[in-house]
This record gives C-alpha cells, sequence and structure tokens, in this order.
C-alpha cells in the first residue's frame, strides 16, 4: 500500500482546508485510515481514525467538533475536513494505514509523506 497526501497549504485561522490521501493499494477498504501530525520541535500525534468495516470514527481532543475524517473506498480515498483552524493546527500531516483500529497507537502498517498545514494567526 502506498499513501500519497495532498491539499495542505497557508490559511488564515478560523479557515478551512480539505486533505485528502490516496492509496495505490487494492485492500485499501480493508485498512482503518489514520490521520496524525507533528509540529515543529513536537512528537507526532494522533488526529483522527476511521475504521474500514464500520467506519467508527475517533479524534484527538484537541481537534473534535472541528475535523472530520471521512473515506471513499470506491476512489481509495481518505479525506480529512478541517474547520475553524487554529495556529496551534500548524503541522505537517501525514496519513497512515493499518490492519487494525487502535486509537493511541503509532505503529503503522504504512505512511505517507506527509502535507505541510500552515494556519496564521
Amino acid at each position: 500500500v502506498q499513501l500519497q497526501a495532498s491539499g495542505g497549504g497557508l490559511v488564515q485561522a478560523g479557515g478551512s482546508l480539505r486533505l485528502s490521501c490516496a492509496s495505490s493499494g487494492r485492500t485499501f477498504s480493508t485498512y482503518a485510515m489514520y490521520w496524525f501530525r507533528q509540529a515543529p520541535g513536537k512528537e507526532r500525534e494522533f488526529v483522527a481514525v476511521i475504521g474500514w468495516r464500520d467506519r467508527s470514527t475517533y479524534y484527538a481532543d484537541s481537534v473534535k467538533g472541528r475535523f472530520t475524517i471521512s473515506r471513499d473506498n470506491a476512489k481509495n480515498t481518505v479525506y480529512l475536513e478541517m474547520d475553524s483552524l487554529k495556529p496551534q493546527d500548524t503541522a505537517i500531516y501525514y496519513c497512515a494505514a493499518d490492519r487494525t483500529l487502535r486509537v493511541g497507537a503509532n505503529d503503522m502498517d504504512y505512511w505517507g509523506q506527509g502535507t505541510q498545514v500552515t494556519v496564521s494567526s
């Protein structure tokens, strides 16, 4: 499985961005899909996950109510809709895939290359 994240950019606080992560694998629909982020000088942190079977979703407390994760298995793509962005959301955002849904885990089966999101105040 190869993952390609896109959609990052520069946005003002309060604005919105939509990240996409396209997978080249034929088994995309059987993977839980994650978004992580890493801000400068900080460790990578979990943002959101969506299951492959029942599409259950979980979010970090810091983004709950502002971010929405979704997936389109027909397009092998997972999305992260980010609204009401804050300067503290500035980070490189990574998508990842894993055969299991494990909130809090960091050892994913596959990682994308990351896309930069910068939120100006």
